[in-house]
């Protein structure tokens, strides 16, 4: 099957329309009908205008409401599964400009409490030196500063207490060599300051030991609400439970290879020696 990102923006359409057809069809006003669901007449008429793409929660509670057959609900919940995932290409992101995802990831990481991190084979701005940061951004043609600016003022999140974070990084994601030998030492020296912060649990893999998974994408989760998930060309962002639950079992799973606390900064400090030598 070829996959086909246009369709996901169709999706939320397709599903606008059945919602609001079945609705009429039922002889229901959106008051009624926002009634009878404990929603808002305003979030009932946006959904249906396709202005607002429903929770997986929301057309559940819409479907009982409108009492619609099992077969329905199935090829709904399915629509619904499918309009609550999106793609983010790259290049319309260079196109837009790097500072605004910059600061959607930022809006993001506002409402966010708790955070997960799964890396690869890089380590993620949030950890970065600002060396790092400009590396990453230099195979992109033209100005960064503003995001780079951006990606590094967003760290100050790492500060707040009330937020939680884990990260799982390779042995790959921390000794990939992306910067020279002494500019690695440091961005390495940082991950093992940072994970003695409070909030922060950090954790490395070593490749030497029999782990029968095999991780195929950088991946992050939001709470338990939204799972994003890295390619080289773009990202999927995931909303629905079900595949959010997915990616917090593959989490759990990594975790249980991963070393940490001082077992964790023990190997960084190997590894940043490394580098030094």
């Amino acid at each position: 099957m070829t996959f086909d990102p246009g369709g996901l923006t169709q999706s939320r359409y397709d599903l606008a329309e059945t919602l609001r057809e079945l609705r009429k069809r039922a002889g229901l006003s959106q008051v009624r009908l926002a009634r009878r669901c404990h929603l808002s007449q305003t979030k009932i008429s946006n959904i249906e205008g396709a202005k607002l793409t429903p929770s997986p929660v929301d057309v559940d509670l819409i479907l009982r409401a409108l009492d619609a057959s099992p077969d329905l609900v199935d090829r709904i919940t399915a629509l619904a599964r499918i309009a609550n995932s999106e793609w983010q290409d790259i290049w319309s992101q260079r196109r837009t400009g790097l500072e605004k995802k910059q600061n959607e990831l930022a809006a993001l990481e506002q409402s966010t409490t708790e955070f997960r991190y799964f890396l690869l084979s890089m380590i993620t701005g949030l950890l970065a030196t600002p060396e790092y940061v400009r590396a990453s951004l230099a195979h992109v043609p033209g100005d960064h500063s503003k995001a780079i600016a951006k990606k590094l003022e967003r760290q100050a999140v790492l500060h707040d207490p009330t937020k939680q974070f884990t990260f799982v990084l390779t042995e790959q994601a921390v000794r990939w060599p992306f910067l020279p030998a002494s500019a690695m030492a440091a961005q390495i020296d940082r991950l093992a300051s940072l994970s003695l912060r409070p909030n922060i649990r950090l954790g490395v893999i070593p490749l030497e030991r029999h782990m029968p998974v095999a991780p195929l994408n950088t991946f992050t989760i939001y709470d338990a609400r939204i799972a994003t998930v890295e390619t080289v060309t773009g990202a999927m962002i995931f909303r629905d439970h079900r595949d959010v639950s997915v990616y917090q079992g593959e989490f759990g799973a990594y975790t249980e290879y991963a070393f940490f606390g001082e077992r964790a900064r023990k190997r960084l400090s190997e590894w940043a020696g490394g580098f030094r030598s």
